[in-house]
């Protein structure tokens, strides 16, 4: 099984929100450690996600919130990284937005991996419109949760099996994990 790198958004995804119970239940799951939670720095945190992707290629991602925006201009800055798909859920808007306005603008570009864009009618975050928006310029799939509002722990959200649900749909078409070439077959090999 892939592994499932959590991306978290702003202030993390501390106990009990979802990313918090799934890393906690699945074994393929590992939190994306970000740098200053509470203040991101956009340029240190596409850094460090794509570092992560490094270490674990062939990864399915899974954002939250700035999470997913991260995740979207980490693709679409780096299409040549190893990844298989993304789960993108609640999408923060950057415009007009004291905290998160500095990440943006947010990418528009169709993303090189299957995706899905999870999105509430509720969210104060991201418009839902804008959000299927998004999607659809992004090549993804928009999954329409009702009124869930920012799909985080005070809108009721905990545990989600729902979203390794997603995750599992994504992996089935998903883009094959690359083959491994060991050293001595890369040898002689010239570009």
């Amino acid at each position: 099984m892939a592994r499932t790198l959590l991306v978290a958004g702003l202030d993390g995804s501390p106990a009990p929100h979802w990313q918090h119970w799934w890393a906690m239940t699945d074994p393929t799951a590992l939190p994306v450690e970000l740098s200053t939670p509470h203040r991101p720095v956009r340029a240190l945190w596409e850094t460090e996600l794509a570092g992560m992707i490094l270490q674990h290629p062939d990864s399915v991602l899974v954002g939250h919130s700035l999470g997913a925006i991260l995740i979207a201009r980490v693709l679409t800055n780096w299409p040549q990284l190893r990844v298989r798909a993304a789960l993108l859920v609640a999408p923060a808007e950057t415009r007009g937005n004291d905290r998160i306005g500095h990440f943006g603008p947010v990418p528009e570009n169709p993303l090189p991996v299957p995706a899905t864009v999870v999105a509430s009618r509720n969210d104060p975050w991201m418009d839902y419109r804008r959000a299927c928006d998004l999607a659809a310029l992004w090549g993804a799939d928009c999954v329409d949760l009702g009124n869930a509002g920012h799909i985080n722990v005070a809108a009721g959200y905990g545990p989600w099996p729902l979203g390794k649900v997603l995750r599992d749909r994504l992996l089935r078409r998903a883009v094959p994990a690359w083959p491994a070439v060991s050293r001595s077959e890369g040898k002689g090999i010239r570009t």
